[in-house]
């Protein structure tokens, strides 16, 4: 799975959750080892890294949808924060994006949620890829039309691609093999590629959002032309199920179901976008939102704060009546690092002795007892949860592919696995903090009158712990006093959403949250995540500031692993030596995902396999269910 598919198969729980609470983290079962199919250059319906697809060029739905559900109703979703553009191809870059934007518009492929890493024709009906995995080609459905009923075209395409690229740096990293799109047949277009051999790009570029050029090239109800490159609150024109149908900036936005939706009788479609209107609802802070749902002012909730959902919710009436549903689902496919992330830009942290002294002061255990009611696990790997973490030593084909950077990478990897800290008492938690103290005088701190001072300047080491969210004060404050024992004086500075954007934009911070969630087929994502060339561009995903020659190496064996043993091992090793370098501290993770929904909605009995919940995606409004807990208002 491509991260552009990800990150819209974790829409629906992404928006509740956004900015709503710590991250319960992922899990998933092994995927079956099979090899890459190769390419045939004939045109196909579906583009699979796993075999062949579980759908035939026939099918009529997929399994885990109903294709008669009920349409209509509505339902609310909840998030923290707000929004000030509806602008996507500056998202990441410019403004707060409205978290629902995306549903206006299609893509040229769209992802089955019952199969690891396998794509079906949208907009485009059919996809041809060279046998050398050179180009790809796409074929556009005939009937695809914009919302003012004007075509989907080749140049909607092309113009698409290349906006993005020019300025969104997730797409300039995503796209960076893409060297040309073209037109090559009345509704075909092609994409050329500076490699080959890149099993991943060809599905890369089915998950293209196409936008229309005719609308951003044009001129508002002012007469203003129209700038792509700068935000804006002017309703945007789309493709979609959905269509932004009325919004109070920063409070709400309502999206209604379009009824004449060109591809609403497409097998893909059947069964799914069964709600007549979704309305994204925005909240002050964590707290509130808590509150919000129990006064029935949105209607689902991932909850991702073990507190709340071990106390918070049982003695309400409401979950009592089963008015309000609380369940748990299990989370496959997906793998996830959850961490406080140094900023390995500054200096203090340019050693990794001083950050593996970070994650030896943390004491997980005390938290998981005292914070979390021990609903979590400690993150032991950037795909925890998944068949590509990382164990033990390396073996086979993964220390071959060791063995062919030794030079770039730390010894350690081949000698001793990684493995966090463990606070097994106060025996434990004291020879901890020795550990730490040893290892940041090897780094070159001492001790001075009770404060970490660097030996040669002097100069105290002290840290700010950057946040946009209150929840986060309750596990920082730990965590500052273990570092206080240890001389290291720190601050937690909890700031709004669009200043804590502008500053990670611009990576103004020493320490903060962050998190990557990862699909079963990990590629192109990774050069944006931790490669040198993403390190210093504004708005990228390596926040760290990872530049290593190794990593960059390793990057590269993932992309271009030539069948799925390949892709485990390289993955492996990636991830073996990015835990090597201690560039985070791990937090905590869940195996499943725990929600709350207000009791007036049902699903098909089958849910996705990888889709979670597969919640607003493949659930209705069910009108028995909400005579019964009343209709949303």
């Amino acid at each position: 799975m491509t991260a552009h598919a990800l990150i819209g198969r974790l829409f629906a729980a992404t928006l509740c959750v956004a900015l709503s609470g710590l991250p319960a983290g992922a899990a998933s079962e092994p995927a079956p080892a099979a090899s890459v199919t190769a390419p045939s250059g004939e045109w196909a319906h579906a583009v699979t890294l796993m075999g062949a697809p579980k759908y035939g060029p026939d099918f009529k739905h997929f399994d885990y949808a109903r294709p008669d559900a009920p349409k209509g109703g509505l339902v609310r979703l909840g998030a923290q924060g707000g929004f000030d553009n509806f602008n996507s191809i500056v998202s990441g870059l410019k403004g707060d994006l409205e978290g629902g934007i995306l549903l206006i518009y299609d893509t040229l492929m769209t992802e089955s949620l019952d199969e690891p890493f396998t794509s079906y024709g949208l907009l485009a009906e059919a996809v041809r890829i060279a046998p050398d995995l050179s180009s790809v080609s796409y074929r556009l459905r005939e009937g695809a039309r914009w919302h003012d009923g004007q075509p989907v075209t080749v140049d909607d395409v092309i113009w698409s691609f290349g906006i993005l690229k020019d300025n969104s740096p997730f797409y300039a990293a995503y796209y960076h093999n893409v060297t040309k799109a073209e037109r090559t047949g009345e509704r075909e277009v092609t994409f050329s590629f500076s490699e080959t051999g890149n099993r991943e790009l060809p599905q890369v570029i089915g998950q293209l959002r196409v936008l229309p050029k005719h609308w951003w090239t044009g001129r508002n109800a002012e007469g203003k032309a129209r700038n792509p490159t700068e935000t804006t609150l002017e309703i945007p024109l789309g493709s979609g199920p959905y269509r932004l149908a009325r919004f109070d900036p920063g409070r709400s936005a309502t999206y209604e179901r379009v009824p004449d939706y060109w591809g609403k009788d497409l097998p893909v479609n059947a069964g799914r976008n069964n709600f007549g209107t979704l309305r994204n609802e925005y909240f002050r802070d964590s707290t509130v939102l808590v509150e919000a749902l129990k006064g029935d002012l949105y209607d689902f909730r991932s909850e991702n704060i073990a507190r709340n959902w071990a106390t918070a919710y049982d003695e309400f009436p409401a979950v009592k009546e089963g008015r309000l549903v609380k369940e748990e689902f299990p989370d496959r496919g997906t793998g996830i690092m959850q961490a406080f992330v140094f900023n390995l830009r500054k200096d203090k942290f340019k050693d990794e002795r001083v950050r593996r002294a970070f994650n030896l002061a943390m004491n997980f255990e005390e938290m998981n007892r005292a914070l979390f009611f021990g609903l979590y696990k400690r993150i032991d790997s950037y795909f925890f949860g998944s068949e590509l973490a990382s164990s033990g030593l390396p073996e086979g084909e993964e220390k071959a592919i060791l063995e062919s950077v030794r030079d770039k990478i730390p010894a350690s990897v081949f000698t001793t696995p990684y493995k966090n800290p463990v606070n097994d008492g106060p025996d434990g938690v004291r020879a901890n903090l020795r550990e730490a103290v040893k290892l940041l005088r090897e780094a070159g701190y001492e001790l001075r009158g009770g404060k970490m001072v660097n030996a040669k300047t002097g100069e105290p080491l002290t840290v700010e712990f950057l946040e946009f969210q209150n929840v986060f004060e309750r596990v920082i404050l730990p965590f500052a006093a273990q570092l206080r024992l240890i001389g290291i004086d720190s601050t937690l500075r909890v700031i709004d959403q669009a200043q804590y954007q502008n500053r990670m934009r611009a990576f103004e911070f020493d320490i903060t949250t962050s998190s990557w969630p990862e699909s079963l087929s990990p590629g192109n994502e990774q050069r944006e995540y931790w490669g040198s060339a993403a390190a210093d561009k504004p708005g990228a995903r390596n926040i760290a500031g990872i530049k290593d020659p190794g990593i960059d190496a390793l990057v590269e064996k993932v992309i271009f692993a030539k069948d799925r043993p390949g892709v485990v091992a390289a993955t492996r090793a990636l991830d073996r030596v990015l835990l090597a370098h201690n560039f985070v501290v791990p937090q905590w993770a869940s195996g499943v995902s725990r929600t709350l929904r207000w009791n007036r909605f049902s699903r098909p009995d089958l849910l996705p396999r990888y889709g979670g919940s597969g919640f607003p995606t493949t659930w209705w409004y069910d009108e028995t269910l909400a005579a019964r807990t009343g209709a949303p208002r």
